[in-house]
Formats: structure tokens, sequence, C-alpha cells
């Protein structure tokens, strides 16, 4: 593998923190890139010599003019279904005409997806797997859910970890038709069967704690049997309105708890002293006309955010990173820097990675080369497409 030095670059954004500045800004900056890795970062005017030093125990190495544009890491997406088949459309549409979003119709996504091969859903999986790479995704998260059977979760889940080492198992998602008259039965099946079929192709598990989907005491049922089989956990929780989703999660030690759009003051509080990320989801309340998190009251709590796309038919059918960004920055609250940081940095850590989500020797060689001289330019320019190269460890994708 050839080493790539990218140099020239305007503005670097390494989220090694510096006192007020959680992007560790680096101006006039270069990176170099070995086997996958970052080994080395600084000052552009550094990068003759260390290129000299570098060539000596190298066969050849590629060099990148950024032209005085913006580098960036990789966006980390740490929640989204992308392994699913059908449309829905017409319900988007009814919602802009004023009808309000319920949990119910992820029954078509399932019926759609029960129907459909593996090859129809390898291919639907790989086109959205392009295309958030064209917009500078390098790491993503992927829920089962839409299989609701032992057969269809483990072929969900199998799909899932071909493109990622970050599968969810989200039997728990909604109680299918069948078991609409035996929750508990249901719940066995989660339990036992489903969750042994998904756990070997899958690192967590999430349960949909909500009015409509399931209780607190089902989900504590649902996470504790994922945790006694290795998994780590991770909750749906306070999307529709305030309830046990935070405080369950906190008590579980759950890497994140998604949505996080209704929450009393006790809930940001729970948030604030632990580690479990607070990973916002704008899409959703960009689809479904529903008010969105309030970042500034987290963040100011002290609260760990990361934003991320929740790519789904149905609340919200989009994969861009970028887009998150500028909602995030226009409706949330957030700062420029705060929401690039969440939704990289943030990213990362809703995922317990160490080795993505910024860049700095030893991490993985997943970055953003922006076609703007500044981060700015992801809220400034909403809906253009500004990404310009993106690389994943180490090797071009996009």
């Amino acid at each position: 593998m050839t080493a790539t030095l990218i140099t020239n670059i305007g503005e670097l954004t390494t989220n090694v923190g510096a006192a007020g500045d959680p992007c560790g800004t680096v101006r006039d900056a270069a990176v170099l890139i070995d086997e996958g890795r970052i080994v080395w970062v600084g000052a552009a005017a550094e990068a003759s010599d260390v290129l000299s030093r570098f060539a000596r125990a190298t066969s050849g190495i590629r060099v990148v003019d950024a032209a005085r544009r913006a580098v960036l890491p990789g966006f980390v997406d740490a929640h989204t279904h992308l392994v699913f088949a059908g449309d829905r459309a017409d319900e988007f549409e009814a919602r802009m005409a004023g009808r309000s979003y319920s949990a119910g119709g992820i029954h078509r996504t399932v019926a759609a997806t029960r129907a459909a091969g593996d090859d129809e859903l390898r291919i639907r999986l790989a086109e959205l797997i392009r295309e958030l790479r064209g917009q500078g995704t390098t790491t993503v998260e992927i829920k089962t859910g839409y299989g609701l059977t032992v057969h269809d979760e483990e072929r969900l889940a199998r799909l899932a970890a071909e493109v990622t080492a970050e599968v969810t198992f989200l039997g728990a998602h909604v109680i299918p038709p069948e078991y609409a008259g035996d929750r508990s039965g249901y719940l066995d099946l989660v339990c036992g069967p489903m969750l042994e079929s998904c756990a070997p192709f899958s690192r967590w598990i999430d349960v949909f704690c909500e009015d409509g989907a399931f209780t607190g005491e089902e989900a504590r049922r649902v996470l504790e049997a994922g945790q006694r089989r290795g998994l780590a956990a991770r909750v749906h929780g306070n999307q529709l309105g305030e309830g046990p989703g935070v405080a369950l999660a906190i008590g579980l030690g759950a890497a994140s708890v998604d949505h996080c759009t209704f929450l009393s003051d006790a809930d940001v509080a729970l948030l604030a002293g632990s580690d479990t990320v607070a990973t916002l989801l704008p899409g959703v309340e960009f689809s479904t006309r529903q008010p969105y998190p309030d970042a500034r009251r987290l963040i100011d709590a002290g609260v760990t955010v990361a934003l991320a796309s929740d790519c789904n038919p149905g609340s919200s059918f989009t994969s861009s990173m970028p887009l998150m960004i500028a909602l995030a920055v226009r409706e949330m609250g957030m700062t420029v820097p705060e929401a690039v940081w969440a939704a990289t940095a943030g990213g990362a850590r809703a995922l317990r990675r160490q080795d993505v989500g910024g860049i700095s020797p030893g991490m993985r060689a997943d970055l953003v080369l922006l076609d703007a001289p500044s981060r700015t330019h992801l809220a400034y320019r909403p809906g253009v497409p500004i990404v310009a190269a993106v690389w994943k460890d180490g090797e071009t994708v996009g």
C-alpha cells in the first residue's frame, strides 16, 4: 500500500481538543497516512522534512494537494436502519399535509422486507452505503428490526455484518402483527431464539422504549438478555414523549440513548452525570414535523452529544450527515464546531470507538476533503455536494 501525504490543508479538524476549540483546528496543515492509519499530523511547512525521512522506510508516497481546502474526520453515523425493502413516501407526503407521526408505519416496512430476497436487500444496502460514503460517512452503525422473525432478523444482521462491524440487533422494534395478542410470547422469542440467531453477527442490542412500542420493563428484559449474551446496550428513547428510556439506558450502562427529543430536567441531569451519549437525530424531526431536540440545553449541562442520520424509510430517509450538521446548527442551538464534533467524535463515543472520529497518529485514516475553505460550509451551504474526496482506511472511496 502506497503511503499518502495530504498537504496544503487550509483548515484541518483533528478533534484533538484544545481550550475553546473542540475541533482541535490546525491551519496550514498536512497529514501523512500509511497502512490505513494516520502516522503524522502537523504544519504543511514541516511536511517536506517528514516526507524525506519517511520515504526511506516506504516504497512510495502519493502526494495530494488540498489546495487550501478543509479536511476533517470521516463522519461517524451511529444510528441507521439501512437493511430494508419498500418505500413509504406516501407517509411523508401525508405528514407534510398535517397527519401526525406514529410508529405504526414500521409494519409496512416489515412486510416488504420479509418479502424481499437476500440479493434484493443486499443491492439496496450497497446503494445506500455508496450514497453515504459519497457524503463523507466512513463509519456506520446498522440496526436490524424490519424482519421480526428469527429467520428474517438473522438475515438482516448477517447482511449488515457484510458492510460494517457496528451491527445492532433490534428485534424489539415493535410487536409484529402475528403477536399482537401475545406480547409476552414475542418477548420470549426476542430474548431467546431470535437473540441467539442474531448475536453472532451483532455487537449491540437495542430496544424501542416508547409508547406504541415497548414499556420500560419490557425494554429492560430485552437489554439484560442481550448483555448476558455479550452484546452492549443502546436505547431508542424519549422520541415521542418523556419516558423511562434515559434512566433505563444509564442504569444499564448503555453507550447511547437515541432521539432524546423530550427530556425532563432529571433526564438531563442523569445524562450529564454518566458516560452515556445523547445521540440526536434531527432528520427525524425534519421528516415528522416534531419539535427538534434542544442540543444547547444538553451541551450546557455537560452531556456528550452525537449527531446521526437515523436513515430509514419511514421517519428519516436521508443518509446525509452534512444535512444533520446544518439542521443542528439552524434548529438545535449548536455551533458549527459543536455540530461537526458531534457528527464525528461524538458518533465515535456513541459507538465506544477510539480509532475513528478524529485525526491523530494511530487512528484510522478516515478523512473527508471538502470543496470549501472551512467546515462552516457544511451548514452554510446546505444541500450542496461539497465533499470532494473521502478516504476510508487510507484508500479513496468517494
